[in-house]
């Protein structure tokens, strides 16, 4: 059985798309800074970029104080319950309909590889990106008629780190927008970070599938005979 959950609140959803919408116009100025793709033209695609960045920055400052500020900060916080099953689920387990490990609620909307992938993303990539970025920026500036310069030794460390963490950051969006259609249904994860509103499964249903599995499992068992 399943019911209708409103597990996705309004500023989540909006923070959500802000930051797949930004990411995927950094990622496109950025490769053009780079030479790899011409849409904007050099010049304004490092002015779109560095006017990106600081629009990140300040969704990153907003949904920071929103998730102390309502306690969401806690559904990150890694486990290893559960962790091995949710492999295995993903790399076989998902290609045999086998039910899932965990059952999503609103105070557990990740299940423990998530959790430990969007950490992961929180305190090490995207702070990365953020930290290189500002430093890209700012390792020549203006001061009172001439250009000073930060005491760093070579800007190619620094460009070495951001495009690495971008790098890691595009990896991610490849596999999320995978794992978002392997929901209820294809397209069920996509309409619940729109509506906010996802059809989840009720405890009963989730111990149900599990023993049907564990049933079947012990029926395809070979069986041992003694010679």
């Amino acid at each position: 059985m399943q019911k209708k959950v409103y597990i996705y609140r309004s500023f989540e959803r909006f923070w959500h798309w802000m930051q797949a919408i930004i990411i995927f116009f950094l990622a496109m100025t950025g490769f053009e800074i780079h030479g790899s793709i011409s849409f904007f033209g050099y010049q304004n695609a490092v002015k779109y970029h560095n006017i990106a960045a600081y629009a990140f920055i300040i969704l990153i400052i907003f949904a920071i104080f929103w998730h102390f500020s309502t306690g969401e900060w806690r559904q990150y916080l890694p486990t290893a319950r559960n962790l091995k099953a949710q492999i295995n689920y993903y790399l076989l387990g998902i290609f045999s309909n086998a039910p899932h490990p965990t059952r999503k609620t609103v105070l557990s909307k990740l299940n423990p590889l998530q959790k430990l992938v969007y950490l992961g993303l929180k305190i090490l990539v995207i702070p990365t990106m953020v930290i290189s970025g500002l430093l890209y920026m700012f390792y020549r500036y203006p001061q009172n008629s001439s250009i000073v310069g930060m005491n760093i030794g070579s800007i190619k460390v620094i460009a070495l780190f951001h495009t690495a963490g971008a790098f890691l950051l595009l990896a991610f969006i490849i596999v999320h927008l995978y794992l978002i259609t392997t929901g209820t249904t294809v397209t069920s994860n996509l309409k619940a970070m729109i509506t906010g509103y996802e059809e989840l499964e009720t405890e009963e249903t989730t111990d149900i599938k599990k023993i049907n599995s564990e049933s079947i499992a012990e029926k395809v068992k070979p069986e041992v005979t003694n010679e």
